[in-house]
């Protein structure tokens, strides 16, 4: 399987689940995997999930088509998602950041309620004058 395979999927109403994305996304190929990320504490989606097609040109149709577009209630984005790799981090607005862990797949550089920035290797965010980095945080 190739990365360009998998999509990173933002923007999610908090109440869609793998089943929903599944249904949605399927009829633009076939899917290996379907994953919603939840907070470890309170097992909640975090608003963003990942989709795995077969077929590197499947996920291709499915980006153009789906970018953009509602899903329950929501203006979802759909972009390839990115393996990241390395150390370090990155300063967002109000303070808030992510940083970057030894690999993963993650989103390129998207935020989302303005100053929440999902990192590569274990999805966290910053929040005001703090990020959570390192790579115990979240991991997959």
């Amino acid at each position: 399987m190739t990365e360009e395979a998998k999509l990173f999927v933002g923007g999610l109403n908090f109440d869609t689940d793998e089943q929903a994305l599944e249904d949605v996304f399927s009829k633009y190929g076939q899917i290996a995997e379907v994953r919603v990320i939840k907070d470890k504490d309170t097992m909640t989606s975090r608003g963003f999930g990942f989709i795995t097609f077969e077929n590197p040109e499947d996920a291709n149709d499915a980006m153009e088509a789906m970018n953009g577009k509602s899903l329950d209630g929501r203006q979802i984005w759909v972009d390839h998602a990115e393996t990241k790799s390395g150390g370090g981090g990155y300063g967002g607005r109000r303070g808030g950041g992510y940083g970057r862990g030894g690999g993963g797949y993650g989103p390129r550089q998207y935020e989302s309620r303005g100053d929440s920035y999902y990192r590569g290797d274990g999805y966290s965010r910053g929040r005001g004058g703090s990020g959570y980095g390192g790579r115990n945080s979240y991991n997959q």
